[in-house]
């Protein structure tokens, strides 16, 4: 294995560096758990709260509502803590969710839960993947703690049909699993990155820097991120294709059983295999489209998603929708690492966390949009909509990869 820098501040010990590694996959993967899991648990979320699709957008709107508050905290807390500090609080935070809802709280309260995890999720995916772009050989580096995200999603599935499926009814249950994940994820954060739980020290070496001195510089932070263009370009690749992720994972279980007559307790394992597909794709294809260019690479693997898409769409056989999932999730799995990827090369250190932060929230914007609509739409049309959708998302996808400004690296 190569040898591993980070920073020269950093101690030259790289077994300790590749446990904050692994420390960072493991958190993609506990938020893999927790977003894997709502496709298939939703037909159970319907029957439980007794509400219709339009209702089940609101969980989407209060996990937008995470992101969105963490994007703008997200400098402000920079300004006041480390790195370790930041992991660790999006760890706990996601255990708080999951322990709420291992309990089965009222409809309201659950849905609100959607807004701690994300918020948790914001908070430690932003920080994991800056301090991982950061890494020599950030792009492998990026594609396996993005795989372990994926893994996450390819358990979830089978572990949530599985507990939900069993006849006890009770599916909430299945959160015990994320909780248990999510408390182990608070103890590695904590041993990796126990040098960096500090207050930050300003220049000057003051740990109590005025608060008006701190504000400032996260307002001149936001600012010099705001007014650089390829942030909000990069940020339109992540609201569409996220949007087209989130969407694809969170309905094609009621898609299968509504408009192809699917057996519910065999189809809540179909986004396994489009997670499968994701995690394979982010772990074989990171290297082979750094080797042959991002960008040229990237926008072939929109085509043959659009390809694929098509025929989960016109092809009515369930076995063939199947395979075709998952060859989706193959395909697109590299286009989230290769994005942050070009991210590192695009930003300077100095508004790199908080460019991710905003590209992120837009990201979920998308995220939590597109599910929404869909949720709304089908209430009227049926879930048959989800096809159209997932067609304009991923074409949006790769017109939007074209726009992107080409990288320069910055030496930070």
């Amino acid at each position: 294995m190569e040898a591993l820098q980070v920073d020269p501040a950093d101690p030259p010990v790289p077994r300790l560096l590749l446990f904050k590694l692994i420390s960072s996959g493991f958190s993609f993967f506990v938020a893999g758990i927790n977003d894997g899991s709502l496709g298939a648990l939703i037909p159970y979320i319907r029957q439980e709260y007794d509400i219709d699709t339009n209702m089940v957008s609101i969980v989407y709107g209060t996990t937008f509502a995470g992101w969105l508050f963490a994007a703008f905290t997200n400098s402000y807390l920079g300004q006041y803590f480390n790195l370790g500090v930041l992991l660790l609080l999006g760890a706990v935070l996601q255990v708080l969710a999951h322990a709420l809802r291992t309990w089965l709280p009222p409809f309201p309260l659950f849905a609100v839960t959607f807004f701690i995890a994300a918020l948790g999720q914001a908070y430690q995916d932003t920080h994991a993947n800056n301090f991982v772009a950061s890494v020599k050989g950030a792009h492998r580096w990026l594609g396996f703690i993005h795989a372990m995200y994926m893994a996450g999603c390819l358990v979830a599935p089978f572990v949530s049909t599985a507990v939900a499926s069993s006849g006890t009814s009770r599916w909430q249950l299945f959160y015990t699993t994320p909780m248990s994940l999510g408390v182990l994820n608070v103890v590695v954060v904590w041993i990796a990155f126990r040098e960096w739980m500090t207050f930050k020290q300003h220049a000057q070496g003051e740990v109590d820097a005025p608060a008006t001195s701190r504000e400032r510089n996260a307002r001149v932070e936001m600012q010099k991120t705001l007014a650089t263009p390829g942030v909000w370009l990069l940020s339109l690749f992540f609201f569409f294709f996220l949007g087209a992720v989130i969407t694809t994972g969170g309905w094609i279980v009621e898609y299968l059983v509504d408009v192809r007559n699917g057996d519910l307790d065999k189809m809540g394992y179909v986004p396994a295999g489009f997670y499968g597909g994701g995690f394979l794709g982010r772990l074989l294809l990171a290297e082979p489209t750094y080797r042959f260019g991002e960008r040229r690479m990237i926008f072939i693997y929109v085509v043959l998603c659009l390809a694929l898409e098509l025929v989960f769409w016109l092809v009515p056989d369930i076995i063939t929708e199947a395979v075709a999932i998952s060859l989706l999730g193959f395909f697109s799995g590299p286009f989230f690492a290769t994005g942050i990827s070009v991210a590192s090369k695009l930003f300077s250190a100095e508004i790199r966390s908080s460019a991710l932060a905003f590209i992120f929230l837009l990201g979920q914007v998308g995220g939590a949009v597109f599910p929404a609509i869909t949720g709304v739409i089908a209430a009227e049309s049926g879930v048959k909509v989800l096809q159209p959708m997932l067609v304009g998302l991923l074409g949006a996808t790769g017109i939007s990869w074209l726009i992107i400004p080409k990288p320069r690296l910055h030496h930070d």
